[in-house]
Formats: C-alpha cells, structure tokens, sequence
C-alpha cells in the first residue's frame, strides 16, 4: 500500500484541520484555544490540584524585577520552554542543569499532565510551569529575564492563511530579544522545511538577532546533549530530517 507523502499539500492540510481547535472564540494570542485529547489518568487529575499550583504563578500579578526569585532554592539564571510537549526536552534539560530554573509554557492539557507525573517522579525542583499563552508570558516578563528561549517543534499551520498563527513573527522576535540577556539565544527546531525557511528568513531580517551556523552540521545536526522528543524521534522514524537552529541576541 502506497503510504502518504507527510510533505504533501494534502497531509499538511489534513493535519491542520484535524489540529485546529473549534472557531469558540478561545484565541489567545499566538494560542488559539487551550487543547485536550483523551481523558486525564485519576493521578493527573490529582496532580493538577496538588502540585501544578505549586509550580505555577500568577502573570495577572506583576512580575518580580528578577525572575530568578521565582525558584527556591535559588537559581542562577532562567531559561524558557514555549510549548515543550510532554516535556522531556524541559525535564532532561532541568536535571541537567539544576543551578539554573525553566520556565515551561503549554496551554495543551494533556502535555501538562504528562509533565506533572515526570516531575513528580524525578523530584526535579527548578521547573515552574505556565498553563497558557507564551506571547503573554513573554509581554509579562521584565526586559533582560532569560539565558535562552527554546520552541521546539512547535504547530507549523502548513495553511498559507493560517500563517499568522505561527509563533515566529517580527513582533514575537522582537519581544524575544527584549526578554533575552545581551548574547542570549533564541533556539529553534523543526523537520517541517518550509517553516524552518520562515523562522531564517525571519531571524534574517531581524534586527535583534543573527544566525550563528558556520557549517551545514551546525544546523543539521542536534547540538550537544540535545534531549529528542518524542515527536522529533517519530519525525526520524518517517524519514524527516529536522533543522536545529541557534540564533543569538545582538547586544
């Protein structure tokens, strides 16, 4: 049996559709809707009563002028995870560095549950999570917060007009580097081509950033002890090869 082309207009579409929420009026900013899929475990649902309130903060509130007091025990710097998924990029990335706190942020429910029970089970200390819109937190958050923003395989909503809903633009670019440290990073993955040349061609004519590949292996390959996901791992298996990019901050 022929298997379908997943660079096709017609998969690309189909999957769009199919991940599009409801027109409900739920669109908040660069997230349209906060989604579900299938029936949370008894434990997940506990954890969103118990620990998640723990781990979050309220951004109706205004921000510290250091975000760093947001983690005890205290933390060097802080880093951001715009939609990390099921979170094992985030949780491998906080065991890995525990002297420095993360910020994960997914409105998708079940990627937070998924979460929850891996930091419960790891006992990893220095996450704090936000349940919502990354364009928010990132207008919420005093200028100089973060090391370094990461968006990995984030929805490429293939449709040319849904093009706007894509989290890389110039004013999401611009708010990035008005959050980042002078020479932070903005790092990017994705094995969908024509969202990788979006996201450089972006970056290109942004004043705020540049591109510090050297050599094709700078983009083509993971960086070091780079954590794949689980949909990076199912992207592989289909034959789909991802582009890793590292942009950094002009000071």
């Amino acid at each position: 049996m022929n298997q379908p082309d997943p660079h096709s207009d017609d998969t690309l579409a189909a999957r769009d559709d199919a991940a599009a929420p409801a027109d409900d009026g739920f669109y908040r900013g660069s997230f349209f809707g906060r989604r579900k899929g299938h029936k949370l475990k008894l434990n997940q649902a506990e954890l969103f009563k118990t620990l998640l309130p723990r781990l979050s903060f309220d951004i109706k509130a205004k921000a510290p002028a250091d975000l760093r007091t947001l983690f005890a025990p205290a933390v060097e710097a802080v880093r951001v995870e715009i939609g990390f998924g099921s979170g094992e990029h985030l949780v491998a990335e906080a065991l890995a560095f525990p002297h420095i706190g993360f910020i994960g942020c997914e409105p998708y429910i079940n990627g937070m549950a998924k979460i929850l029970t891996d930091i419960e089970d790891s006992g990893v200390g220095n996450i704090r999570l936000y349940a919502g819109d990354a364009a928010e937190l990132l207008a919420w958050a005093p200028a100089a917060s973060f090391t370094r923003i990461d968006l990995i395989h984030p929805d490429p909503w293939p449709k040319r007009r849904h093009w706007k809903r894509r989290f890389v633009q110039d004013a999401t670019l611009a708010e990035m580097a008005r959050v980042l440290v002078p020479s932070g990073e903005f790092r990017f993955v994705h094995d969908i081509p024509d969202y990788v040349a979006w996201t450089l061609w972006h970056l290109m004519r942004s004043p705020h950033f540049a591109w510090t590949a050297e050599r094709a292996d700078d983009w083509r390959l993971p960086w070091p002890n780079y954590t794949m996901t689980r949909y990076g791992r199912k992207a592989t298996r289909e034959g789909r090869k991802a582009a890793y990019i590292i942009s950094k901050k002009i000071s």
